[in-house]
């Protein structure tokens, strides 16, 4: 029970949550965090199936898998429809999934720009919408990344729909205000990116200030904290990055 004590109550018991890209790695992570304080979880993945159920095996209460591509609007809207109509409910919305990649400036076509948009900006926005509308008293939570504060020149476009879910959070949080609480966090270096490798990940945590990489269990405790224990904050950005927004010294 996410290390709570025996006999104290979950802390998502009875409520419906949708981790977006909870597949595996850190989605997965969540996902598992999320039904260990009693949460149904609607597992998301647009082409990891096997590993969406495996998740959704792992996570058991109730968990589902979703198949939806998130750079479709339409299937980010019908997503939260049936999310919805699975559990009657949805109380806390995740946004992790995320395209990762390079677009150097001087090589990035429009096609790269409209991409990295479509996934990791427009549909949260959409998908908060739609999941809104279905919602009573929630939260909804955002993923983002410390290079939204700190950006990398290799990789602007992806970095630019970081920042743009800082915006997102604020606007939102005053949007959706009292009923739904909307926070973000920004993951440091947690585990390899997929086409980088791990060279990558030892050069980020060089630049943190604890000189260590996180874990993605990290991530889950800043998540249930915000999803489910923070009742009087919403609007937070909370790096979870070993310092690295703030540089190494």
């Amino acid at each position: 029970m996410s290390g709570r004590e025996a006999g104290k109550s979950r802390l998502l018991e009875g409520r419906a949550a949708l981790v977006t890209g909870a597949a595996k790695r850190i989605g997965r992570t969540l996902a598992l965090a999320l039904a260990g304080e009693g949460a149904r979880v609607a597992v998301h993945h647009h082409r990891s199936a096997e590993e969406a159920e495996e998740t959704a095996r792992l996570a058991g209460n109730g968990a589902r898998t979703f198949r939806a591509d998130l750079s479709s609007v339409a299937e980010a809207e019908g997503l939260a429809e049936d999310v919805h109509r699975a559990f009657g409910r949805i109380d806390v919305v995740i946004h992790n999934a995320a395209l990762f990649g390079r677009t150097p400036f001087g090589e990035t076509t429009e096609r790269d720009w409209d991409r990295f948009h479509a996934v990791n900006l427009k549909a949260p926005f959409f998908l908060s919408q739609a999941a809104a509308a279905r919602m009573g008293e929630g939260s909804i939570l955002f993923i983002a990344d410390v290079c939204a504060l700190d950006p990398w020149p290799g990789y602007l476009a992806y970095g630019a729909t970081k920042a743009g879910l800082i915006h997102l959070t604020r606007g939102l949080a005053r949007a959706l205000a009292p009923r739904i609480r909307v926070n973000a966090i920004l993951p440091g270096p947690i585990l390899p990116s997929e086409p980088e490798g791990a060279e990558s990940l030892d050069e980020a945590v060089a630049r943190t200030l604890l000189k260590r990489r996180g874990d993605p269990s990290d991530i889950a405790s800043a998540a249930l904290f915000l999803t489910a224990e923070a009742c009087y904050v919403t609007g937070a950005v909370l790096p979870v990055d070993g310092g690295r927004h703030l540089g190494s010294r």
